[in-house]
This record gives structure tokens, sequence and C-alpha cells, in this order.
């Protein structure tokens, strides 16, 4: 069953860019956003990524954490934050991506006439106490984040 406004989040732990182990526990008491996506320096990925980093004044200001989410391995979002300047986590989800699919954000999908399983571009906001406090199913790389802030009266 999808996840709807008010679900608590599914709780996780997961690897950083760093290799250390991040819970989504750890953020209570602050909002968090949960990206997922499906590839580092890709050119939709890179547009989503810049669009936090370009943002990020307003997300700290008001104390919204960012987590992305990807199959990519620790080494390989490091040098996607050093390329582009990222100043968010970025945590690995391996193959079969338990957490991306306890967020019904990794399945089926199909290009250019090929069906194959993989990372759906899907956002989560967790409120303070960790509840899902908005969904974004179909993603605009390019303004995610200024559309967060917007809907959350925060821009």
């Amino acid at each position: 069953m999808p996840l709807c406004i008010g679900d608590f989040a599914p709780e996780f732990t997961l690897p950083n860019q760093d290799g250390n182990f991040i819970s989504l526990s750890s953020f209570k008491g602050s909002r968090v956003v949960i990206y997922f996506y499906p590839k580092d320096d890709t050119p939709g990925c890179t547009k989503e990524a810049c669009s936090f980093r370009d943002q990020w004044d307003l997300f700290e200001l008001n104390d919204i954490k960012v987590l992305g989410i990807s199959k990519d391995a620790s080494k390989s979002h490091l040098k996607f934050i050093h390329k582009h300047k990222l100043p968010f986590t970025l945590l690995t989800d391996p193959e079969p991506c338990p957490v991306a699919t306890a967020y019904d954000s990794y399945g089926l999908k199909k290009f250019m006439g090929r069906e194959y399983y993989g990372m759906m571009r899907h956002t989560f906001v967790i409120d303070k106490e960790g509840k899902i406090e908005l969904v974004y199913l179909k993603v605009k790389s390019e303004i995610m984040a200024s559309q967060i802030l917007s809907d959350l009266k925060l821009n």
C-alpha cells in the first residue's frame, strides 16, 4: 500500500558518502526531505541535487535536513558531492533497495522499450514527529527544492 500524508515514515539506517551509518530517527525534531534518485552525476539527478544546493540557505535557515538516496556506492556519492559542491548527505541503498522499496520508490521502469527495475524519482518531506508531510511522485528535477519551499510556505 502506498505511503500517504500522515503515515509514519519507515525507519531506516543506511551508509552515507563517508561510509558512516545514518538513521532517519536521528533527525527527529527536524523536518527531513528524503529524495530518491536513479544515479549520481546524470543530467536529471544533477539538476535535482543542484536545486537543493542552490536553495540550501533556506533549508538550513528552517532546520530542514536533506537526504538523497540512490543505489550508488559511497565512493560515487563522494565524487558527486565534491564535483557539484553539494552541502547535504547522500545515502546508499544497495540493490534490492529495501529502503526505496519501503517508500514505494523502487520498481519496474521502462526506457526506450526496455523494462528494468530501478529507483524512482520520488520525494518525501517528513515532519518533526516523523510523519510524512508531503509526497512528490511526479518530480521536476530542476525545481524540486523550490517546490518544497513553496509548498511549506518558506520561500
